[in-house]
């Protein structure tokens, strides 16, 4: 009965007409206390609303769970939900699961996301793990069998941040990333006509595909997995599409930073020759010679190319500092070196590998990376990053709604404290005072 009612009331209030958009959601919550102390610190200091929206994730209501989603994404990007994500996981996740199956296209990319949140908010371990193994299922049936992009791509970024987060194993990690090659590169199975995707879905599926591979050592991959993956990277790099063609060239620097070219770099006329061959050995070293040579000449031409008609000059720019990273890499075996403002503070990358992982994960968590980068304690240990502490004194930090109560009411206790002490000194002052002149006058 509880559960019920308290659904009722979190629909009506989810559902009014002042929750005119998904980014104001959380402003709108009928709180007296919210407007006078800030959404941010209710949010972090009263677990209340979280509570609300996950009850609401039960209602029938498609539109009551899409807010409900939303606000709690915009809650886990303005702070770092840990005592709610400790205790309130299993349950969020289920619920969002319960969306990824059976919810709308807006419904699906909204609980993929709270579910790649809920992982990074929890860190590696136990409860991490169990998101993965609960999450690998129904997010890998979903991507089967939704072929729009905009939650596919959603579904594609869960899942590589889940088992970045999650996966203990290599074999964890090569199973998502099977998953993903799928999406990126579908093949013809039997009586099975694959889709071809969108240049903007493959280069999704490419980015997140890479970006697990950073989280594999080079000796730990199972080399027939990837076999011919250089080649078809190379194809891609022919694309018309520019985002595309920077997520291969991306692709491409990552492998060629850890020095597995063997391992991706796939010759069906070669493999097949038997191993005790001599002649195979050196007709495969000849492959993968002539076709880093070729990407090489790839890399050279895009790192140099002219603008074209309708052409944005960013996106050109772009293209060509990517490209001349890699060629620097290819060329000379130097990464780029980078450096990120963040508040006072700067965050250094100098491999492809970090660069990889920053660009991902500032994708993902969009305007609540800052929070993240700054107080995610798993995100600091992974870059390195030791941002500077500022150290408010209690007059420069802003009070919760609580602490207000206790120290600043005329009739709190420790007002009451402030003034007896107060009193007492001026007391005592005054007393010392009148000594002191006593003392003066008698020697005049």
């Amino acid at each position: 009965m509880g559960r019920k009612s308290s659904q009722k009331k979190n629909a009506a209030m989810l559902d009014s007409d002042d929750t005119a958009s998904l980014s104001s959601s959380t402003s709108s919550m009928p709180l007296d206390h919210m407007a006078d102390f800030g959404a941010d610190e209710v949010v972090v200091n009263d677990d209340t609303l979280l509570d609300q929206y996950l009850d609401a994730l039960f209602e029938k209501r498609g539109a009551t769970r899409e807010k409900a989603l939303a606000s709690i994404i915009e809650a886990f990007n303005g702070h770092l939900q840990h005592s709610f994500a400790e205790k309130k996981f299993a349950t969020l996740l289920h619920q969002c699961l319960n969306s990824v199956k059976k919810g709308s296209a807006k419904e699906v990319t909204l609980a993929a996301h709270a579910i790649g949140l809920l992982s990074l908010t929890v860190g590696p371990g136990d409860k991490a793990l169990e998101i993965l193994e609960e999450s690998f299922v129904p997010i890998s049936e979903a991507l089967r069998i939704h072929p729009e992009t905009s939650k596919t791509s959603s579904l594609l970024q869960c899942l590589a941040v889940i088992t970045f987060v999650g996966g203990e194993e290599p074999e964890e990690t090569e199973k998502s990333m099977q998953i993903v090659w799928q999406v990126a590169h579908p093949k013809l199975g039997p009586n099975v006509a694959a889709a071809k995707p969108s240049p903007a879905l493959t280069a999704m599926g490419v980015t997140a595909w890479s970006f697990l591979l950073t989280s594999i050592e080079g000796r730990a991959l199972n080399s027939k997995s990837w076999q011919e993956s250089m080649s078809y990277f190379s194809t891609l790099l022919e694309k018309d599409d520019r985002s595309l063609r920077i997520a291969a060239g991306e692709a491409l620097a990552l492998i060629f930073e850890m020095g597995s070219l063997e391992k991706f770099c796939g010759d069906s006329k070669v493999s097949n020759v038997p191993s005790v061959d001599e002649g195979n050995d050196s007709r495969k070293s000849m492959h993968i010679h002539g076709l880093k040579n070729k990407i090489l000449n790839q890399v050279r031409a895009l790192s140099i190319e002219a603008g074209g008609k309708g052409t944005g000059k960013k996106d050109l720019n772009n293209q060509r500092n990517t490209f001349q990273d890699i060629l620097q890499l290819v060329e000379d075996g130097y990464p780029p070196q980078t450096s990120t403002k963040i508040g006072g503070d700067y965050l250094y990358t100098d491999t492809w590998q970090d660069l990889i992982r920053l660009n991902f994960l500032k994708h993902f968590l969009g305007g609540g990376f800052d929070k993240h980068i700054q107080d995610n304690q798993f995100l600091l240990d992974l870059f390195g990053f030791a941002p500077k502490k500022k150290l408010l004194s209690g007059a420069e930090r802003r009070m919760t709604s609580h602490e207000k109560r206790m120290y600043k009411s005329p009739n709190s206790a420790a007002n009451k404290a402030r003034t007896q002490s107060l009193n007492k000194q001026r007391m005592l002052s005054q007393d010392k005072n009148v000594g002191q002149f006593a003392v003066d006058f008698g020697d005049i």
